[in-house]
């Protein structure tokens, strides 16, 4: 039995022997006839009597059990923030990361997976449009006639059906966006001092995606059938061009439909939208128009900085591990406090296996290699077990030798990998966290089921008493009373009675 459960057994036995002598002063004091009895707290000392250690015992046992249960939950949680942040480190991604930088403005490369390191002379001539067609001029509020109108983009077109309910030009605009099959045209109305224009813009760029307009079935024409325009894809990525099937009332290209062009050293390349993503394998390139008319070196290469931030965040969290661990085994001794986990078997074999791969390096052909060797010791204090990170020297191993240190964090058998073996088997389903939790709640559950025994035991035991000594209470004044009377009639050691008196 632990000190708490010791001590508050003892204290609730304390507590139930007061109140046993204060309930026999109580029967003392009624028989004598000086008070009645006290039968409610007669009752509740002798229910306590017999409760109280098994209640105490059984508290006692479930606070126990709960600070344990809260005490695997904080490791847990300190065990799981670490694997997470060592699975890049782990599985080796980390590590063959790779940044893309360009030495201009319009350019933002981004490097992923499938990266690998050089520079590349980048020359951009134009960057990828969407094609904005407007209309010739109109009067805003006119109807222009019944038909159909079939729009095309791209391969794609959808045919907008005008009547008197919609032959307006903002009737047809809003006919074109909330067409069910609209290929990707939107439509605006925009009106100048010469009247209302009909502005068409495709919604993806490329010079493949250029907008088509055809009118049929006219009828009561009032400028609808000038709506139809004809664009043409220019040759080789380079900018559209419109020809209006009315002269008099031509469209006219604010913008071109047009691919992205540009030269990677010295290799013509093209792209339908600016996210460059099939040039350098796995690099995007994201162009903008500060890029064109600019030659720019693009640099890739290892993402030290990255590389840097994950081991950073990895030894921290290792470090919070291990301090939870030292905070739940402690014991002060001033204040005689023990952690909730203070001895515990389970919590000893989790310090000792995550020690023992931090501690013991990764092999490399003859020699080992530890992370004392980029930046990162244990605390000088041995029972610590914490790591001290020198960023000076991680940063320099990084850069100059990067063969170093992904051998430590290889994939096969490297710290981050051996670590995330051992956190895994700690924290799953049938693992020495999860069976110790497991047999807690087991405890827990049996422990609420012996205490409603309990209370239903002391309610009964309760009401049993009552009634036991409101009885006796009842014959003890029933007694009092004859007696008083007796000794009033016949007399006592201390007066004659009324018979001796004559009274």
């Amino acid at each position: 039995m632990s000190t708490i459960t010791t001590t508050s057994v003892n204290s609730a036995a304390s507590n139930a022997q007061s109140q046993l002598q204060q309930a026999a002063q109580s029967i003392i004091s009624g028989s004598t006839g000086n008070s009645a009895m006290d039968v409610a707290s007669l009752v509740s000392a002798l229910v306590n009597a017999k409760t109280a250690g098994q209640t105490a015992a059984l508290k006692a046992k479930q606070t126990s059990d709960t600070t344990v249960l809260s005490a695997y939950g904080a490791l847990s949680s300190a065990l799981n923030a670490l694997q997470a942040a060592i699975k890049s480190l782990s599985d080796g991604t980390t590590l063959s990361t790779f940044g893309a930088t360009a030495s201009g403005k319009g350019i933002d490369p981004k490097a992923g997976p499938g990266a690998v390191a050089g520079s590349y002379a980048v020359d951009v001539t134009q960057i990828a449009a969407s094609q904005s067609l407007s209309s010739a001029a109109f009067d805003g509020t006119a109807r222009l006639g019944t038909g159909k109108l079939t729009i095309a983009i791209g391969g794609k077109s959808m045919d907008v059906t005008l009547d008197s309910s919609n032959n307006t030009l903002s009737g047809i605009a809003n006919a074109i966006n909330k067409a069910g099959n609209n290929p990707g045209v939107t439509a605006t109305i925009v009106t100048g001092t010469g009247g209302a224009h009909l502005v068409l813009r495709s919604s993806t760029t490329g010079a493949a995606n250029t907008i088509n307009v055809s009118a049929s079935d006219v009828q009561n024409d009032a400028g609808l059938s000038s709506l139809g325009v004809t664009s043409t894809p220019g040759a080789n990525g380079a900018a559209s061009t419109i020809v209006s099937s009315d002269t008099n009332k031509a469209w006219r290209q604010s913008e071109a439909a047009q691919d992205a062009l540009f030269t990677i050293g010295g290799i013509a390349a093209s792209s339908a939208t600016n996210a460059v993503t099939s040039a350098i394998s796995g690099v995007t390139l994201n162009l903008s128009s500060a890029a064109v008319g600019t030659t720019q070196t693009l640099t890739i290469a290892p993402d030290t900085t990255a590389q840097n931030t994950a081991i950073t965040n990895f030894a921290n969290l290792y470090n919070t591990v291990v301090t939870t661990i030292n905070s739940l085994s402690s014991y002060d001794k001033s204040s005689k406090t023990a952690g909730a986990l203070l001895g515990d078997s389970t919590l000893m074999t989790i310090r000792n296996a995550l020690a023992s791969v931090v501690g013991g390096g990764v092999g490399s052909g003859t020699s080992t290699v530890g992370l004392a060797s980029i930046g990162i010791a244990l605390k000088g204090d041995p029972a610590d077990g914490t790591l001290v990170i020198d960023s000076k020297k991680l940063s320099t191993a990084l850069t100059g030798s990067p063969a170093q240190v992904a051998t430590l964090f290889n994939s096969t058998n490297g710290i981050g990998a051996k670590l995330n073996k051992s956190i895994a088997d700690f924290v799953k389903t049938g693992g020495i966290i999860d069976t110790r939790s497991t047999a807690l709640n087991a405890d827990l559950k049996s422990i609420t089921t012996q205490q409603t025994t309990l209370a239903n035991y002391s309610a009964q035991l309760t009401k049993q008493y009552q009634n036991q000594f409101t009885a006796l209470n009842t014959l003890m004044a029933t007694m009092n009373n004859n007696s008083q009377y007796l000794t009033a009639l016949f007399g006592g050691s201390k007066s004659a009675g009324a018979l001796a008196t004559n009274k």
